[in-house]
């Protein structure tokens, strides 16, 4: 058996993810797509003040919605939503933790009043995310998480890339598939 490094190994699982199926997909996003409820009671991201659900946090002119616990079901969330969950807390809360990015949270992002805004924020959380996992080089992969992760504190930090792959993995295919049901319903009103 050859002996591979599992840093870029790790890093490819996501990044290939990113170019062949993913960023492309998202190119041409319009605020419409962006803000669209495709069910009553959505969590979105609003205008400040504007929003009924429990927790608005953000630290701008737009707020995320929330509950803590969150309800039994949980709201149906938007692509804003959804992208403003990846850039903080899947990314953006991560580079802070471990790669010197400034601290960041819930409450003290500015969340993007725009597609474009939020596909600009998601590039650069995505890079540093990347450029991180990179910095640590093979050794890094093995250290604990430490408490800024929670339940993965001891967990080697090989642990958290790969977690953070599968939630990126998943929910940017959530973002695709409300495109693909955005696209398909909106075409269908349009023939009638």
């Amino acid at each position: 058996m050859t002996d591979h490094a599992w840093n870029p190994l790790l890093r490819d699982q996501l990044t290939w993810h990113w170019t062949n199926q993913l960023r492309a997909r998202l190119d041409g996003l319009t605020d419409e797509e962006y803000f669209w409820e495709p069910a009553p009671g959505c969590w979105n991201v609003r205008p400040r003040g504007t929003g009924s659900a429990p927790v608005q946090a953000g630290s701008g002119a737009m707020t995320i919605d929330f509950a803590f616990p969150p309800p039994v079901p949980e709201p149906l969330t938007t692509i804003a939503w959804r992208l403003g969950h990846v850039i903080v807390g899947v990314l953006a809360m991560r580079s802070a933790s471990h790669f010197g990015r400034a601290a960041t949270g819930y409450d003290e992002h500015g969340y993007a009043a725009t597609a474009a805004e939020a596909l600009d924020q998601l590039d650069t959380e995505y890079a540093t995310w990347v450029d991180g996992v990179e910095s640590l080089g093979e050794s890094g992969l093995a250290r604990p998480c430490g408490e800024a992760e929670g339940s993965y504190a001891g967990y080697p930090m090989a642990a958290l890339v790969l977690h953070i792959n599968r939630e990126m993995i998943h929910h940017l295919a959530e973002v695709c598939l409300l495109r693909d049901l955005y696209l398909h319903a909106h075409s269908r009103k349009e023939a009638n």
